[in-house]
Parts: structure tokens; C-alpha cells; sequence
């Protein structure tokens, strides 16, 4: 069996479309034709109803394909395991890793760490942080870095990484306390998972006409504050860079007790690579 046959076969069989398919796998419709072929005369049944120019997938469709998409995905991972092995991996670690985390903390500590250990092949997959313990929950990562609480008790997590919270406006701005600040611009809301609830409840009670923009990414938000669509709280390290350039001001707090920004490292087992990452990473934060 030719893995280009269950390629073909599984493209055609979500789109139930040649034309499609073809141009999915810049393949010509002669050639995805054939592939089909191919595969149905090696397993000696019909795949898909033609009607006309129109494919159906059939009952023995239907049947096959999981099958095809399980061994198409064996097969991937099979390969990438050799490709690693070619290229000098001998070990592999799987890190989910929040946003917020990825693109602030992150890539500096990863950098270093792959220079020392270049046996240990990385592989990132950056989600919400929510999903960060689902991913550690279905074994689908190794080690999990999040800003909210893991709560589960299967799970081991500890603080690595605790921060303040600052409340960041235009560079250009002449407006130094946080009243002010806030008749003047629009408090940009929620691009943290954890402190916004607490916090926003605070700030509405000391300053109740404050108007709000809610932006869910915290990259996003940096950007609305440096074209002077507002402020907001962000952790420092989220910041820092943009300060140091002069593109966003730190407001120093006046009313309004900053919240402090928590990274859990998460993990459910224990592997040598783990806990030679986990090392590297919490001596690095100590720097």
C-alpha cells in the first residue's frame, strides 16, 4: 500500500471532490483518479459512489477511513522520530506553553537551553491556559507553563515565576496618575486569564465612569495602548521590552493595588529530559 494512495484517499474523502483534492495535493484529476484506483484494486472494494462528475464516500469508505487516518498518522510520527534520530535527537520533550508565556519569558530560556542540551529535541505547542492542563492531563505534553491555577490533584504544579502587574499607557502621554489616565482613556480589559475579574471590580468601585475595551490577547492590547486606544494592567515581563523602547510608560499605582501575575510549571510524571529542563528553566529565572 502507497502512503500518496491514502493521502489522496483521505483528502478526496473530507471534500467527496476530485477537483478539490487535486488542488489541495497539487495533483492533476487524472492522478488523483488513478491513486484512488490504485488503492480500491489493492483492497479489492469500492470506495467512493460516482455519480456523473459527483463522488460519494460509500459504506466501505466510510469503514476505511479512520483506519487510513490512523496509519497515515503512525506513519508521520514514525518518520519524525527517524528524522529526529538523523539529525543527533536522542531524547524529546513536549512543552504547552500560554501565550502570554511564549512570547515574553520564554524564548531567550529555550534558546540557551537547546544550546546546551542539543540531544533533547523540543517541540512547542502554544494554547490558552486552560488547555495547558488539559494537555498535561492527556499526556499530549510533557511539561505544561501557565499563568492560571491547576487545580487537579493528579497533577503537580508549583509557582516558578511570580511578577508584578503594571498599569502601562502611551510613551508620549503627560498624564501621570491613574485617575486621569482613566477619564482619558479606555481601560483595555480581560487579556489576562486570571486577575481581571478581582481587579476590574476594584478599579469600578474606586473610578465607577471608567469606560472599558475588552481585547483577549495580551499582544493585541500593547499595540491598542501604543496608537493611544488605552491602557491597561499587563504583568511586566509582558512589557518590558516596550518600555525599554520607549513605546509603552509605566503609570505607578495611586488608588488601585496592583495584582501580582503567577507562572505554575505543570507536570504529571517525570522524565530524565523533564527534569533537566525543569533545572535549567527555574535557574534562568533566578538571573
Amino acid at each position: 500500500m502507497n502512503i500518496k494512495w491514502l493521502k489522496t484517499f483521505i483528502v478526496t474523502a473530507q471534500h467527496e471532490n476530485f477537483r478539490k483534492a487535486s488542488e489541495i495535493l497539487f495533483l492533476t484529476q487524472p492522478a488523483v483518479s488513478k491513486h484512488i484506483q490504485r488503492l480500491e484494486d489493492y483492497l479489492q472494494c469500492s470506495l467512493f459512489s460516482r455519480k456523473g462528475k459527483q463522488v460519494l464516500l460509500n459504506a466501505e469508505g466510510h469503514r476505511f477511513l479512520p483506519i487510513a487516518q490512523k496509519i497515515l498518522k503512525e506513519y508521520e510520527i514514525g518518520l519524525h522520530h527517524f528524522e529526529a534520530w538523523q539529525c543527533g535527537y536522542t531524547k524529546q520533550l513536549s512543552i504547552a506553553v500560554a501565550p502570554q508565556i511564549a512570547s515574553s519569558i520564554l524564548p531567550a530560556i529555550l534558546k540557551d537551553f537547546m544550546i546546551k542540551e542539543p540531544k533533547i529535541e523540543i517541540l512547542i505547542d502554544v494554547v490558552n491556559s486552560y488547555e495547558v492542563v488539559q494537555k498535561i492531563l492527556e499526556g499530549k505534553a510533557d511539561i505544561g507553563l501557565t499563568r492560571t491555577y491547576p487545580a487537579q490533584s493528579n497533577l503537580k504544579s508549583e509557582i516558578v515565576l511570580e511578577e508584578p502587574v503594571v498599569l502601562v499607557a502611551p510613551y508620549d502621554t503627560q498624564i501621570e496618575h491613574e485617575k486621569n489616565l482613566f477619564e482619558k482613556y479606555r481601560l483595555i480589559t480581560h487579556n489576562h486569564p486570571v486577575y481581571w475579574d478581582n481587579l476590574l471590580i476594584e478599579i469600578m468601585r474606586v473610578y465607577p465612569m471608567i469606560k472599558t475595551l475588552k481585547v483577549n490577547q495580551i499582544e493585541v492590547s500593547k499595540k491598542f495602548i501604543e496608537q493611544g486606544l488605552g491602557v491597561s494592567y499587563l504583568p511586566y515581563s509582558m512589557v518590558e521590552k516596550e518600555i525599554a523602547e520607549h513605546l509603552l510608560k509605566v503609570i505607578s499605582p495611586a488608588e488601585i493595588e496592583n495584582p501580582i501575575s503567577h507562572t505554575y510549571l505543570v507536570t504529571k510524571i517525570s522524565t530524565s529530559e523533564m527534569e533537566i529542563f525543569i533545572n535549567f528553566f527555574k535557574d534562568a529565572l533566578k538571573k
